[in-house]
C-alpha cells in the first residue's frame, strides 16, 4: 500500500483554515454581539465560546499535524528500504575500484623504482669508469716538455 505525504499535507492546510476561519468568523460576531448588549454574563458566554472555539482549533491542528508526521516518518522509511539496495551495490563497486585503483598504483610506483634503480645504477657505473679514468691520468707523470 502506497502512502503519500501530498494529500495529507493539503488537507491539514485545509482543515487550518477552516478552523482558523471558523474562530475568526465566530470572535467577530461574539464582539458584535458583545458590543450590542453591555451585560458581563454575555461578554462572559462570548469568552467561553471563543476558548472552546480556540481550544477546538488547537486540537485540531495537532490532530492533523500528528497524522502528518506519521506519515512522514512511513514515507521516510520505504524510501529508506527501498534504496538500501542500490546503496549497498554502490558501496560494493566503490570498494572495488578503490582497491583496483589502490592495485593500479602500486604496480606503477613498482615500475617507476625498479626504472629509477635501473638508471641510478647505470649513473653509479659510469661515475666509476670516469674517476677510474681520471685517477689513472693523474697517477702517470706529467710530460716535460
Amino acid at each position: 500500500m502506497k502512502t503519500y505525504i501530498f494529500p495529507l499535507t493539503r488537507l491539514a492546510v485545509l482543515a487550518a483554515a477552516a478552523l482558523a476561519f471558523g474562530l475568526t468568523a465566530s470572535t467577530f460576531t461574539a464582539a458584535a454581539f458583545a458590543q450590542e448588549s453591555a451585560s458581563p454574563g454575555v461578554k462572559a458566554t462570548v469568552k467561553e465560546d471563543a476558548t472552546k472555539v480556540g481550544h477546538a482549533v488547537e486540537h485540531g491542528a495537532k490532530t492533523v499535524g500528528h497524522a502528518v508526521a506519521d506519515t512522514s516518518k512511513k514515507v521516510g522509511h520505504e524510501v529508506a528500504v527501498k534504496t538500501r539496495p542500490a546503496r549497498e551495490k554502490i558501496k560494493d563497486e566503490s570498494v572495488k575500484a578503490g582497491h583496483a585503483i589502490r592495485d593500479d598504483s602500486k604496480k606503477a610506483g613498482h615500475a617507476i623504482a625498479h626504472s629509477a634503480k635501473k638508471v641510478g645504477s647505470t649513473v653509479h657505473k659510469d661515475a666509476e669508469k670516469t674517476k677510474e679514468a681520471i685517477e689513472k691520468k693523474t697517477d702517470e707523470p706529467a710530460p716535460k716538455n
